[in-house]
């Protein structure tokens, strides 16, 4: 079946000595994997792996066979032209730090809009934005509302926030509960938009901290979830 569809590449993969594996967070299927055939056999087809950089949006021509693993693409071409998100050093950090969770925590073939067009829109904000140090985690913590793990902000005036059930208490209940800096700055966080951001001073050390919560609270309430390899690559950076 031919059909139009926009996509955001997640990661890709060779395959063999000429074949490329895109996985792609598409508009109409959510999560699908394509084969690019013979891609990389000369120069002038490893020109189109240029479109396939992660976090690129993409609007494409694809053959998609529902009993099939791997489909093929067709026709392809930019959907958005990034000015910045791919030769600034730090936002190049950012993306790929979160084009390895989104590829971790997406995995349906499913089609949800709401979800796509949140990813889409945050990334051209990103791309626009001269002030980005925190965007990762602003990113985050309105991914988890997607996700089903959002935090309960209906008691967020209590003292502490148990990652574990994911809502706020007027006492402690344990290893998973946090108070101090960490959950000064969830409170913050909870409810503002990005244009927001800018307004809410973090040291390095508690963005770090904070990431770090993050992640556990991630992989609290995601099955199989582990901290990126492109953590250690995110935090040099914005040291």
């Amino acid at each position: 079946m031919h059909s139009r569809n926009n996509c955001i590449v997640l990661s890709k993969l060779k395959y063999r000595d000429y074949d490329l594996i895109v996985k792609c967070y598409t508009q109409e299927r959510g999560v699908v994997s394509y084969i690019l055939r013979g891609v990389l056999r000369s120069k002038k087809s490893q020109a189109k792996t240029v479109y396939f950089q992660v976090l690129s949006q993409l609007q494409i021509e694809e053959s998609y066979k529902p009993n099939l693993s791997l489909h093929s693409i067709k026709d392809i071409k930019l959907n958005y032209i990034y000015k910045s998100l791919h030769t600034n050093i730090y936002k190049s950090a950012i993306v790929l730090f979160l084009s390895e969770i989104l590829s971790t925590v997406l995995k349906e073939e499913e089609k949800n809009l709401d979800l796509y067009n949140y990813i889409e829109t945050a990334l051209q904000y990103l791309d626009n934005e001269d002030k980005f140090s925190n965007f990762h985690l602003l990113f985050l913590l309105k991914l988890t509302r997607y996700l089903g793990f959002q935090p309960e902000s209906q008691f967020n005036k209590f003292d502490y926030f148990n990652l574990e059930s994911g809502v706020f208490e007027n006492v402690e209940s344990g290893i998973y509960s946090i108070s101090g800096e960490n959950l000064t700055l969830l409170k913050s966080l909870l409810g503002i938009n990005f244009d927001a951001l800018s307004l809410i001073k973090i040291s390095a050390k508690q963005r770090q901290d904070f990431l770090n919560m993050l992640l556990h609270y991630f992989q609290l309430h995601l099955g199989g979830f582990k901290k990126p390899k492109s953590l250690q690559v995110l935090n040099d950076v914005f040291h």
